[in-house]
């Protein structure tokens, strides 16, 4: 089986928000970002460009429910649409913002379908598949190949906690087994499994593994691993409040939960941080902090289901075990919506 070298893959124009029903302009050249608005705004020049294929803001979607507890595949719809229209430059479904968890598998794929349906090659979808059963996870990816998405996130088997062997060993079975690329997710603190650094790197050097959703919050992994893996490989943050150190440090983006409920703003700090634009980057960070912390002062996505109900995108249901978030995260993520200059149109 002949497989996709990451380095070929082409990398996706971080630009404003796309004209309806076309795909983001690939960038022509490895070597020069494509930023444009920033820098034909400031007169600088674009500094040069990692060859990774992901990069900016992408959303960590949530999957909306209704009061009785369905897919609210209309209000989902409407949320893809939005972030598009607001400038991101990528879409999550069905990972642990997604509530991917209680989800069954047939919920799984036809929210992984609709993502990529209305998403329309507008900006890349990197949908969830991540299983603690490597046969399981195959089959996700495959899925996820054969409805037109662009990537698979694929996190770190959980609960059955893998060695460093074992973890190599599942993402090299997923990649052996379907021509796809795949993006890893790390995510200790929710698995019990953190992917050491020198697999990471070795694992950079297999066909389609193409980056990292590292959410350690670590800011200082990123330097080191950007020095060990092969070049081209994508660097995205997973933890929001940290992911502008992130991209100081030579990340390419964000796998963000905050742009759920802010994706014009999350999608213009990334661009002015991957410009080499930090105070501009700066006066974002102002602003979505509170918001960043806000989001998960009671477990995820809860409080952001609340914010996106607040700002009468979709209700705030949520899915046992998980409940509607507390009376005092309430205030705290209401306050944080203020600072950021949030409302209802927003």
């Amino acid at each position: 089986m002949k497989h996709a070298d990451p380095h070929d893959l082409e990398p996706w124009t971080l630009t404003d928000a796309p004209i309806a029903g076309k795909r983001r302009r690939p960038i022509m050249s490895a070597h020069a970002i494509t930023i444009e608005k920033g820098a034909a705004e400031t007169g600088q020049r674009p500094p040069p460009m990692s060859k990774s294929r992901f990069q900016g803001a992408l959303t960590a979607l949530v999957t909306p429910f209704t009061g009785a507890g369905a897919v609210d595949e209309p209000a989902f719809e409407r949320l893809v649409e939005r972030q598009i229209a607001a400038g991101i430059h990528g879409l999550v479904p069905v990972g642990t913002t997604g509530e991917t968890a209680t989800l069954s598998h047939e919920e799984h794929r036809r929210v992984v379908e609709i993502c990529v349906h209305v998403a329309s090659r507008r900006v890349p979808v990197i949908a969830g598949a991540g299983s603690n059963a490597t046969d399981e996870a195959i089959e996700l990816v495959r899925h996820a190949k054969a409805v037109g998405a662009d990537a698979a996130l694929v996190v770190t088997p959980y609960y059955n906690r893998p060695s460093q062997a074992g973890l190599f060993a599942h993402y090299e079975a997923i990649v052996g087994a379907v021509d796809f690329p795949v993006v890893v997710y790390n995510v200790p603190g929710r698995t019990g499994s953190d992917i050491a650094n020198d697999t990471l790197a070795r694992l950079s050097r297999l066909p389609n593994v193409v980056g990292v959703k590292d959410a350690t919050g670590d800011i200082g992994r990123v330097s080191l691993m950007r020095l060990e893996c092969v070049e081209g490989f994508g660097l995205l943050s997973g933890d929001d409040p940290s992911a502008l150190g992130y991209a100081a440090q030579g990340g390419h983006g964000v796998i963000s939960v905050t742009s759920n409920v802010a994706p014009e703003l999350c999608a213009r700090q990334m661009e002015a941080a991957l410009a080499g634009r930090f105070d501009e980057a700066l006066t974002y960070q102002d602003r979505l902090i509170r918001l960043h912390k806000a989001l998960f002062a009671d477990a995820s996505p809860s409080p952001a289901k609340f914010a996106l109900a607040a700002l009468g995108l979709c209700q705030e249901t949520v899915r046992l075990p998980l409940t509607p978030c507390s009376e005092a995260a309430r205030a705290q993520v209401q306050a944080a919506v203020a600072m950021a200059g949030l409302g209802p149109s927003a």
